[in-house]
């Protein structure tokens, strides 16, 4: 008699226990890696605030163009530049205060730091051209400053902010180079118009 046909075995094989452990584990990993990095990044940035910044700026740069004395000119811009810091800085409070988290601790207070020396250089080189009288190098040097400090200070925030910085020194080049008269121009482009592109783009991807 004919023995019946045994079935055949199944190719298919349900993974062991210890493999699909491995995969939760891998996945558990992989998403608190994820979570400690948006944790370590500083996203409370000045989007209305740095709109208004701009703002500033574009009226600063239309003042500075009708002075005629040279220190009245830098008086114009130091002014703005003192106005337009206070609006970010408020700003940017509220909404670290608004989140329940502090500017003197973690990523924020990396961040804030991080702005220190490229704009204490920046002072310090402002000090020494205008008392040589290289008041047309100023915007240069003050775009150029600024973009470096925010390139630092983007390696603890999104990534958006380095480029707005490199921004910045690309026209600061540009503006150290250009005839003195176009310093005003550039400084309305930058400060006045990447703040208002960058505010706007804040408000849209980091709540205001």
């Amino acid at each position: 008699m004919r023995e019946p046909p045994r079935p055949q075995s199944s190719t298919i094989r349900t993974p062991s226990l210890a493999s699909r452990a491995r995969e939760d584990l891998d996945y558990i990993r992989r998403t608190m890696e994820r979570a400690g990095e948006r944790a370590a990044r500083f996203t409370a940035l000045p989007g209305w605030g740095g709109l208004l910044m701009g703002v500033v700026a574009l009226g600063a740069s239309w003042a500075a163009a009708r002075t005629t004395d040279p220190r009245d000119w830098v008086l114009t811009w130091l002014g703005a530049a003192v106005l337009a810091s206070l609006v970010g800085a408020t700003d940017m409070t509220r909404k670290v205060y608004e989140a329940r988290a502090s500017l003197l601790r973690g990523p924020a207070l990396r961040f804030c730091t991080s702005l220190i020396a490229p704009f204490a250089v920046g002072a310090l080189l402002s000090i020494v051209l205008y008392r040589h009288g290289m008041y047309g190098e100023l915007p240069g040097l003050w775009l150029l400053s600024y973009g470096a400090g925010t390139i630092a200070a983007g390696a603890f925030s999104v990534r958006a902010v380095r480029y707005m910085g490199l921004a910045f020194m690309l026209l600061g080049v540009f503006a150290l180079f250009a005839p003195s008269t176009w310093g005003d121009a550039c400084m309305a482009i930058g400060f006045g118009g990447f703040h208002i592109l960058f505010g706007l783009w804040i408000t849209r991807h980091h709540d205001g």
